[in-house]
């Protein structure tokens, strides 16, 4: 994986997440599943920011985190996502340039307005999240710039673009792309509620060999292997992943190649856990450094941890502090 002028290449959803903490009983009476990602339209987008109590606003989206925390790393990223040319598509340009990703697609000046993601914080830290797409649901195929997937060691695909079908091309194409470079493929499943709606489509893609790398939580390979019994998940995810990275929450994670099964334990977390929400895109940035750079499988895997328990520690799902930096302190690096 050589000659590459990127380590990753993130495609997905570009998101302005709108946060606010919240009661349990909120959750109740706008009758939201606590811990899910639904889709919302327009005006259910609207009611339900009027409704919420103060929100910090920043930009956001799954793919995007997990790039941004790449570059926080120090390592080379670059992202591909559609926004309109509105107040939330400047600050999610802003942003994510800001922290050192190469984002240079040209907003769009007519559609839908730019995705903004409610993301609902309980006491216990659990999100709860409400996703509004809008302009996201314009990607394609003519979206995705070959010589930029060519470039990437990786390229990076979160399972919530298997929501627009348009997208769905685009991801194949980006796929196609990078095998025929001689890259790798990741795919994050995003939610179990997105496995719930496209099970046999996720499966296709890992049996296939068209994602060389898979990212998922214990509730998403349970849900993608349709079990509660974790350890039965760990045992398909290895006859039919090349290599997998499966959160498994405090207990670390779980890392699968073949017959080879690596548990690597969580990396403390500095106070108390604050806010979930971006966990899971911020140890696939750290796991996909430390791959794209040749690191061994457990130091990838550490490097994620470190990841996640930064970003718990505070709202928001973009580290606040240089990983690169704190990975350094930590002798990760």
């Amino acid at each position: 994986m050589s000659d590459a002028r990127y380590d990753v290449l993130g495609i997905g959803n570009a998101i302005v997440d709108v946060i606010a903490r919240t009661e349990d009983d909120f959750l109740v009476a706008e009758g939201l599943v606590k811990g899910s990602m639904a889709l919302i339209d327009e005006a259910r987008a609207e009611t339900l920011y009027a409704r919420m109590g103060p929100a910090i606003e920043a930009s956001g989206g799954s793919a995007a985190n997990t790039v941004a925390g790449v570059s926080s790393f120090g390592g080379r990223a670059a992202f591909v996502g559609k926004v309109k040319d509105d107040a939330p598509g400047g600050v999610f340009a802003h942003d994510i340039r800001a922290i050192g990703v190469d984002f240079s697609a040209r907003p769009a000046g007519d559609g839908a307005a730019t995705a903004r993601c409610f993301v609902l914080v309980t006491p216990d830290g659990e999100r709860t999240m409400n996703t509004y797409l809008g302009a996201c649901q314009a990607l394609g195929p003519d979206d995705i710039d070959a010589e930029m997937v060519a470039a990437a060691k990786i390229t990076y695909l979160e399972g919530y673009l298997w929501d627009p079908a348009e997208a769905k091309l685009a991801f194949r194409k980006a796929a196609e792309i990078a095998h025929g470079a001689g890259r790798k493929v990741a795919l994050s499943l995003s939610d179990s509620f997105c496995v719930d709606r496209y099970r046999a489509e996720f499966l296709e893609l890992v049996r296939s060999g068209t994602v060389d790398l898979l990212f998922a939580n214990d509730s998403e390979l349970k849900s993608l292997y349709e079990t509660s019994d974790i350890e039965a998940a760990l045992q398909a995810a290895a006859k039919d992943a090349k290599l997998a990275a499966i959160t498994l929450g405090a207990d670390g994670c779980a890392v699968i190649a073949g017959e080879t099964r690596l548990a690597v334990a969580a990396a403390p977390v500095d106070g108390a856990i604050v806010d979930k929400t971006g966990a899971g895109d911020l140890f696939a940035a750290g796991f996909l450094l430390g791959h794209a750079r040749g690191l061994d499988l457990t130091r990838s895997a550490e490097l994620g941890g470190l990841a996640a328990a930064e970003v718990i520690s505070h709202v928001g799902a973009r580290p606040l502090v240089n990983l690169q930096q704190l990975a350094t302190e930590r002798g990760l690096l």
